[in-house]
């Protein structure tokens, strides 16, 4: 009898064990087919190399020197999910850009967003002077919001950006390459957890 209800109590607990495999193994399925269909391939960064991209890791660094020596790197990831209604949009790439002039400490940085929820739209937030061996605090000012230049100025920095390759495409390539980055770690993480529940059968 005790041996019964040794069995009677494991089969209790590999019903929901048998449940949840095969809500994973659904959800591995779908995002497969999703895969399969997926449209959207990775664009050029064009003259940027990639230096991190870690599959462990959430963001991604790109890096470029020019011919006159002026250095770029371009560190990015998925921000936040937001909601609209019901709906949950799209998460938006956060970028932080840093411009570095050859024989100088200071480096320009720039906070950027990139988001496509239905049209692509690259915005810069902010647009600061950095020296590394004078660390910010809470108390440092960075200059002015961005949204709150006079527009010539927002639309000269805008071209400063471009004319180094910084621009619509080159933030669609990157938002696009961190979801597909996203949508792999998902996938790894679900084939995991699969495979556990799998060995615990």
């Amino acid at each position: 009898m005790p041996r019964v209800t040794k069995l009677l109590h494991r089969a209790r607990k590999a019903f929901p064990d048998l449940d949840l495999l095969k809500i994973l193994e659904s959800e591995l399925n779908y995002e497969l087919s999703s895969l399969r269909h997926q449209d959207e391939k990775n664009g050029s960064f064009g003259d940027f190399v990639v230096e991190w991209d870690s599959p462990k890791s959430q963001d991604v660094v790109l890096r470029k020197k020019c011919s006159s020596g002026e250095e770029l790197a371009v560190s990015a990831l998925l921000g936040r999910y937001t909601f609209q209604g019901d709906g949950r949009l799209p998460r938006e790439a956060l970028m932080k850009i840093c411009v570095k002039k050859p024989d100088m400490n200071s480096i320009l940085q720039f906070d950027c967003v990139a988001s496509n929820r239905g049209e692509l739209d690259f915005d810069i937030q902010n647009a600061h002077c950095l020296l590394p061996s004078k660390p910010f605090d809470s108390s440092t000012y960075r200059g002015p919001l961005f949204s709150d230049l006079d527009p010539s100025l927002q639309n000269g920095l805008r071209q400063y950006l471009a004319a180094r390759g910084i621009e619509k495409n080159f933030a669609n390539s990157l938002l696009i390459h961190l979801h597909n980055k996203e949508h792999g770690q998902y996938m790894n993480w679900l084939q995991k957890l699969t495979n556990m529940m799998t060995k615990n059968e």
